[in-house]
């Protein structure tokens, strides 16, 4: 019986995209990125799928803990670090390594006892984001605090965050990579740039301990699961291969008149007679609302558009094309031979939103090459 929602997860595919970011990166370490839930595809079975990644990344203190609970050994980086006491106990208790961007977090350290446990961090210059880390009229000042504060581990690590690197004609990414070079080329530690667009689009982010580089651990996201960073791009361009696929099945089929419409609002209005059917997947599973009539969906295997209003439940498609077409044959939302940076096109959105925002009722099934 095919189930009214589900995903199938080939974890084969995690391996290979990992492979793929090493011969994209050949001489760096890599921090595999596993954070909101691996980006909707289930923390734990990525993590156990990327036992060959160098480290785990995660943006949140009780992710890290959850991994070291699950019995992963891995060094795990806490991309937002800690706000509190409480928070940097839960870091040094499950030997998270944090990272540290703002003035209160150095205050917390300086009150921490240097009998007890280190912590080891990554000291984040803002080099253009403007979200989190420290602009460079303060990254010295902070360094020589975290360098004098007993309770942090030695050398400290430095860490910066593109901002447009999935734009590459876009000269602020070559500016974010010779500000970071020229405010840590005197310090000692590991070096962190490069995400995912990073790693394939600015080759010079990529180059390892020893020579004039901006990294020597990468940090890839999207690209483990499959997906381009570029707008107009699919994974397959690179190489990857998608790891999540979303699939339903066709629940009514019926003829519709020309003239009326389908869905909420009466957003689409047949018109000539229409065979249309009816899938058991919407918004409420995480297929996203704002997708727009004509987006591709595949039934047996073939595309035909969406028409009508995205519902909580349900999404109608037009069948015209498949006349044989039946209740309980099987339905592809994106996939093989769907991308899912086509859907998110017809969304207005990114693969990213339409990752994760996978909903718990939606049934998982996954697997070596499932």
């Amino acid at each position: 019986m095919i189930p009214p929602a589900y995903v199938r997860l080939d974890l084969d595919a995690v391996r290979h995209n990992l492979e793929q970011v090493k011969r994209y990166a050949p001489d760096n370490k890599i921090m595999a990125v596993i954070k909101a839930n691996a980006y909707g595809h289930g923390m734990d079975r990525v993590a156990a799928a990327l036992e060959r990644a160098d480290g785990f990344a995660v943006a949140r203190v009780d992710e890290g803990a959850r991994l070291r609970q699950a019995g992963f050994e891995q060094p795990i980086t806490v991309l937002q670090g800690f706000v509190c006491a409480d928070e940097l106990q839960q870091l040094l208790k499950y030997r998270l390594t944090a990272v540290i961007h703002a003035p209160q977090q150095i205050a917390i350290l300086q009150q921490q006892p240097a009998a007890g446990a280190k912590l080891a961090v990554w000291l984040k210059l803002d080099t253009g984001m403007n979200r989190l880390g420290f602009k460079a009229n303060d990254f010295a000042a902070a360094y020589q605090a975290l360098l004098a504060c007993a309770a942090v581990e030695q050398p400290i690590n430095l860490i910066t965050h593109f901002a447009n690197a999935d734009d590459l004609l876009d000269d602020k990414t070559r500016r974010q990579i010779d500000l970071f070079n020229d405010a840590v080329k005197d310090y000692p530690g590991q070096r962190s740039i490069a995400n995912s667009a990073g790693i394939i689009g600015w080759p010079s982010v990529r180059l390892g301990a020893g020579q004039d580089r901006a990294s020597d651990w990468v940090r890839p996201g999207l690209m483990l699961y499959g997906c381009s960073p570029f707008a107009g791009k699919t994974g397959a361009d690179f190489g990857l291969k998608p790891v999540m696929s979303l699939h339903s099945r066709l629940i009514a089929v019926k003829d519709i008149a020309a003239g009326e419409s389908v869905g909420y609002s009466g957003t689409w209005t047949c018109r000539s007679a229409t065979r249309l059917g009816v899938a058991s997947i919407g918004y409420g599973d995480g297929y996203h609302r704002a997708t727009r009539s004509g987006a591709p969906v595949l039934v047996n295997g073939r595309r035909v558009p969406l028409v009508g209003r995205v519902s909580m439940d349900m999404i109608t498609v037009n069948l015209n094309e498949l006349p044989d077409a039946q209740p309980g044959d099987p339905v592809t939302l994106w996939g093989d031979g769907l991308p899912v940076e086509e859907i998110a096109h017809h969304a207005d959105t990114i693969p990213y939103t339409l990752l994760c925002g996978i909903t718990q009722r939606v049934q998982v099934m996954s697997g070596e090459g499932s």
